[in-house]
C-alpha cells in the first residue's frame, strides 16, 4: 500500500513483478489514476481514492509553492494530507483485509501499521527514503544542513511525530467506523522491520539505525512499451539531447520556467527533451521536442543530460541510467537526494529551478568526469538486486 505522487508507486510496480515471478500473488493499493503502471506485470491493483495530482494543482495545493522552506512545505503537505487518509481509509482497510501481510510504504505508515495490528497480520515496512532518525543527516525533507548528531536526530523524531499526528484521526477511526482495535501508542511507535528501496551506494546505511532497519538496493519500476517514432526521429536526427522534465512537481507559473527552460538549452547549445509532467511544461522547435510520460530507462541511457526535480524515483532512474544530471530541488527531500548526486560526483551541483543556466547544462555535458563517474555507479548498481532482500524478510516473516 502506497499514496503520493508517481514517483511513490512506480519502484513498487517493479518490485511487485519480482515477487511475483517468485511465486508470491501481489495486489498494489494506490491512487486509481496510476493502475496503468502495473499493466503486464502480474501484479494485481486495487485503486485507492484521491487524484493526487489533481490535488497538486488545486487552491490547496498550489499554496505549496509558497513555502520557502521545507518545514513550510511539511506543514501546508500535512494539512492536505490529512483529509486524505482519512477518505482512503476504508479502501485500505478493504484491501487489507484479503492479504496475508502487508508491505506498507514510508508514506502510509502509521496507518498502514495500525490497520496490519487490528487485523493481526504481520507488516513489512517499505521505505523510498531513509525516514528514521539518525545523527549522520538530518530528516530529507528538511534539508541538507547539518544539525549535529543530536540536532538531526531531533530533526528525524520531528518529523516522525509529524507524520502519526498526520493519520491520528484516520488511526482512530479503526476501532468506531471499521472494528480494528488501533495498537497502543508504545506499540505503534516500536521499530518494525523496514527495508530502503535505494543503493547504499547512493545513501549508506546509518550507522546508528537499530537492528530491522535495512538497504536493500533499488526497486526498478515496471516499465512496457517504447519510444514513440516522434522521440526516435528526433533522437535520431542530431547530437544527444538534455532531457528537462520536473516528474511530479508543480511551479507556480509553468509558461515563464517552460520559456527560461528554452533559454538555457539553447544559450548552452544543445538540444531538448522536455517533459510537460504535472507542472505543465512545453517547448516548440527544430531543437525542442516535448513530450509526456515515457519510459526513463528506454530514453535517459540516450540522453547528454538530465536537468530533473530530483525526486527519488528520477534520481534513481538518473543513476540507473549511468548519465549526469543537473538537479533543481523544487520540494520535500528533492534536496537530499541532489546533495547525493553531487556527492556522488555525477552531478556539477544542484542548482534552483529559477536559475537553471546555461553553465550548469555545458558543465553537465561537457565534464568528462560526472560521465565517467555516473556509468561506474550504474554499472555497480547494475548487479544489485534489490527484489532479493525482500523476498527474505517475507520468508521470516511467515514462519
Amino acid at each position: 500500500m502506497t499514496a503520493g505522487s508517481r514517483g511513490d508507486v512506480a519502484p513498487f510496480t517493479g518490485l511487485g513483478a519480482g515477487l511475483v515471478r517468485a511465486g508470491h500473488a501481489v495486489t498494489l493499493a494506490a491512487h486509481g489514476v496510476f493502475e496503468p503502471l502495473v499493466a503486464g506485470s502480474g501484479v494485481r491493483f486495487r485503486p485507492l481514492p484521491i487524484d493526487p495530482r489533481a490535488e497538486l494543482h488545486s487552491a490547496r495545493g498550489r499554496r505549496l509553492n509558497d513555502a520557502r522552506t521545507g518545514a513550510g512545505k511539511l506543514v501546508r503537505l500535512a494539512s492536505m494530507a490529512r483529509g486524505a487518509a482519512d477518505e482512503m481509509t476504508t479502501a485500505l482497510v478493504d484491501v487489507a483485509r484479503e492479504g496475508e501481510v502487508l508491505l506498507v510504504s514510508g508514506s502510509l505508515g502509521p496507518l498502514g501499521y495500525a490497520i496490519a495490528d487490528g487485523l493481526s497480520v504481520p507488516a513489512l515496512g517499505l521505505h523510498l527514503q531513509p525516514l528514521h532518525p539518525t545523527g549522520e543527516f538530518p530528516a530529507p525533507v528538511l534539508g541538507t544542513r547539518s544539525l549535529g548528531a543530536v540536532g538531526n536526530r531531533l530533526s528525524g523524531r520531528v518529523v516522525m511525530t509529524s507524520v502519526e499526528v498526520l493519520f491520528f484521526d484516520a488511526v482512530r477511526s479503526l476501532g468506531r467506523r471499521h472494528g480494528l482495535v488501533p495498537a497502543g501508542r508504545f506499540r505503534t511507535r516500536r521499530v518494525r522491520p523496514v527495508l530502503h528501496g535505494y543503493s547504499e551506494l547512493v545513501v549508506p546505511r546509518p550507522r546508528d539505525w537499530p537492528a530491522g532497519l535495512e538497504v536493500s538496493g533499488y526497486w526498478w519500476p515496471h516499465e512496457t512499451g517504447q519510444l514513440s517514432r516522434e522521440l526516435e526521429d528526433f533522437l535520431a536526427a542530431g547530437p544527444r539531447p538534455v532531457f528537462v522534465g520536473l516528474g511530479s512537481a508543480t511551479v507556480p507559473d509553468p509558461e515563464r520556467v517552460s520559456r527560461e527552460i528554452v533559454t538555457a538549452l539553447r544559450a548552452a547549445k544543445v538540444r531538448g527533451i522536455v517533459q510537460r509532467g504535472w507542472a505543465g511544461l512545453g517547448a516548440v522547435g527544430d531543437d525542442i521536442l516535448t513530450v509526456d510520460e515515457v519510459p526513463h530507462s528506454l530514453l535517459f541511457p540516450r540522453t547528454a543530460a538530465v536537468v530533473h526535480h530530483a525526486g527519488a524515483g528520477t534520481t534513481g532512474a538518473v543513476l540507473r541510467a549511468g548519465v549526469p544530471s543537473v538537479p533543481v530541488p523544487v520540494q520535500f527531500d528533492a534536496a537530499f537526494w541532489a546533495s547525493r548526486l553531487t556527492a556522488l560526483g555525477t552531478a556539477p551541483g544542484a542548482v534552483p529551478l529559477r536559475r537553471l543556466t546555461s553553465g550548469a547544462l555545458h558543465r553537465a555535458t561537457t565534464d568528462e568526469s560526472h560521465r565517467a563517474r555516473a556509468r561506474a555507479l550504474a554499472d555497480r548498481l547494475a548487479v544489485e538486486d534489490g527484489v532479493a532482500p525482500v523476498l527474505a524478510a517475507l520468508d521470516r516473516l511467515s514462519r
